[in-house]
């Protein structure tokens, strides 16, 4: 069902004319998402178009809003930043489970307010903040925070309430997840939760009390993606940073550097095998050390990344220079002595206390065999490190080979467990680029953070496929590589990856919903159905809040079409699917 003319007028009303649209060329426009081509049939290239595009300027705009899909029959789905797919409409119009309705998509950019309690470190932000942002607001003051993975460019609401909080920073400063001190949330029946001491009055220091302890519901582990509400706000805590206030950024675009402070120690360390890099994350956390680390350079790929990263950094070089490059002397060995390395900041709280986690790391590093890679530690390339990695304002090059990327495995745990699916991811992307649809930068492209919780102990290796989604045999090497992860992963007994929640896009309703039922864990999504019912009973919210329905719960229904492709790919592909 469109949305109809009486709904838009009402909301025009609730923003102003000038802050809603449904002209066809704007709605397209932010249909084109990245990763949209992986997940929609025959590889195609936008999302559902939303019925309107409406940009609130305050909580009670959106608690406005949301009232008024519940009356007029129409979807809501918020759009922080935008990263990946998942701020689009889910749903082609027609398409939803038991209903049919448009879905009004929010874009939060006129809702970009930092306010920060510089005594007690406490950041409260508005959905449009990004975390160059905050972090640059905090440097000033003293303190620093948790930057995610995805980069600078991203939502400090969307990563705090809404997915996955970590990065660089997480073992050190802890994970937004934990970080969240408050969350100001609309429901999509249209009521605003604040939980726990926010709930109470008493202001924004604490997100489990006293107060409403709801935030499991609010963001749970991994967050509804914006399919359970919008989050108008919230609170997070910052870190202490030790350096410099004052950044003497220097450098050109793209490879800016800053200069280490007398406190800080920043370096790429390598190690000769995989059990000598779980024996070295282990002591890492054991002797806490490491302001910032990351396995983060990996990204593209361990044929190719010593060459790039020095060709990127180097203004007189272009990526045209890389395959050159390749053949230089010493490139082989530098290649070979970077094959399992990652990326460490240290800072101190004066320079004896960094000068004692350089001599921790050294005996580290002489316990389990490993080298601190001389030709990445150099001033230059050690000045560029700690900008990239105290900031993470490089990740948009997960695009500089082809234009497109897809990430795959991830499968979160402690590093003696990740280590089981290195090989076999390694050796799965070898196989799949064989045939040259793929970027060829090695089969291990695998980076992630070193701490997925603070402290360390969990963590995961996420592997970055490139390819051309401008071509379709290209894109569609990518979308089977998604499939042959899934199963790689099966053959050695580990769980799906990051790969399964793309897929799982291109899904119906009843697919997932038969997938959902016959799971391991099939009550996990039956509270979900209660909570969704409790919070969302007009069926407001996108598709990113997974449930069963209770038909599915008690077996009286079963998808008709397979859920994923047969064996001996590529075969006839089921419907949607594309052919190479």
């Amino acid at each position: 069902m469109a949305l109809s003319n009486e709904a838009y007028e009402a909301l025009q009303a609730i923003v102003g004319e000038r802050n809603v649209t449904r002209d066809p060329a704007i709605l397209d426009g932010y249909a084109l998402q990245m990763l949209v081509e992986l997940v929609r049939p025959n590889c195609g290239h936008y999302m559902p178009r939303a019925g309107a595009i409406v940009m609130p300027g305050s909580t009670e705009e959106v608690q406005a809003i949301v009232k008024a899909a519940n009356k007029y029959n129409f979807g809501v789905k918020p759009h922080g930043t935008g990263w990946y797919h998942w701020a689009s409409p889910m749903y082609d119009p027609g398409t939803r489970y038991g209903d049919e309705k448009d879905t009004v998509q929010l874009d939060m950019r006129r809702m970009n307010s930092i306010e920060i309690d510089e005594k007690n470190g406490i950041a409260i932000v508005g959905p449009y903040v990004i975390h160059a942002q905050l972090h640059a607001e905090a440097i000033k003051r003293g303190w620093s925070c948790n930057i995610i993975g995805a980069g600078s460019s991203c939502s400090v609401v969307a990563a705090a309430c809404a997915y996955s909080g970590i990065g660089a920073g997480t073992m050190w400063m802890g994970g937004n997840a934990e970080n969240v001190l408050g969350m100001e949330w609309v429901t999509p029946s249209g009521e605003i939760v604040r939980n726990g001491s926010l709930g109470s009055g008493d202001g924004w220091f604490c997100g489990e009390g006293p107060g409403p302890s709801v935030r499991g519901i609010m963001r749970g582990t991994l967050g509804s993606r914006g399919g359970m509400g919008v989050y108008t706000k919230c609170a997070v805590r910052l870190a202490h940073w030790p350096g410099s206030t004052d950044w003497n950024v220097q450098g050109t675009v793209p490879a800016y550097r800053l200069p280490l402070d007398k406190t800080f120690r920043v370096y790429t360390v390598a190690v000769p095998t995989w059990d000598a890099w779980t024996d070295l994350y282990y002591k890492i956390y054991d002797n806490e050390i490491g302001y910032t680390l990351h396995r983060q350079y990996n990204l593209a790929g361990a044929e190719l990344a010593p060459a790039f990263w020095l060709m990127y950094t180097d203004p007189t070089k272009q990526l045209s220079d890389l395959p050159a490059m390749l053949d230089e002397p010493g490139m082989a060995e530098l290649t070979e002595e970077m094959r399992i390395s990652l990326q460490i900041v240290m800072a101190g709280r004066s320079e004896a206390d960094a000068e004692l986690q350089d001599k921790v790391l050294d005996k580290i590093l002489e316990e389990v065999g490993g080298w601190k890679v001389e030709k990445y530690c150099t001033q230059d390339m050690a000045e560029f490190t700690n900008m990239y990695m105290n900031r993470l304002g490089h990740k948009e090059i997960n695009y500089v080979y082809a234009g497109n990327y897809i990430g795959s495995w991830m499968q979160a745990g402690t590093p003696d467990w990740v280590k089981g699916y290195i090989p076999v991811a390694a050796a799965g992307y070898e196989r799949d680029y064989r045939n040259g649809l793929l970027v060829q930068a090695g089969g291990d492209s695998m980076m992630g953070t070193v701490g997925a919780y603070p402290g360390g102990g969990i963590m995961g290796l996420e592997q970055f496929v490139s390819y051309d989604g401008a071509d379709h045999e290209s894109t569609a090497a990518a979308w089977y590589h998604m499939d042959d992860a899934v199963e790689d992963a099966k053959t050695i007994n580990y769980p799906p990856g990051k790969e399964a929640l793309y897929i799982e896009m291109r899904y119906t309703d009843e697919q997932a919903f038969d997938k959902w039922s016959k799971s391991k864990q099939p009550w996990t999504y039956v509270f979900q159905r209660e909570i969704r019912k409790r919070y969302d009973p007009n069926y407001v919210g996108d598709r990113q809040y997974n449930w069963i329905p209770e038909e599915w719960e008690r077996g009286e229904k079963h998808a008709s079409t397979p859920i994923m492709p047969g064996p001996g790919r590529p075969q006839p592909a089921p419907e949607g699917y594309p052919t190479i």
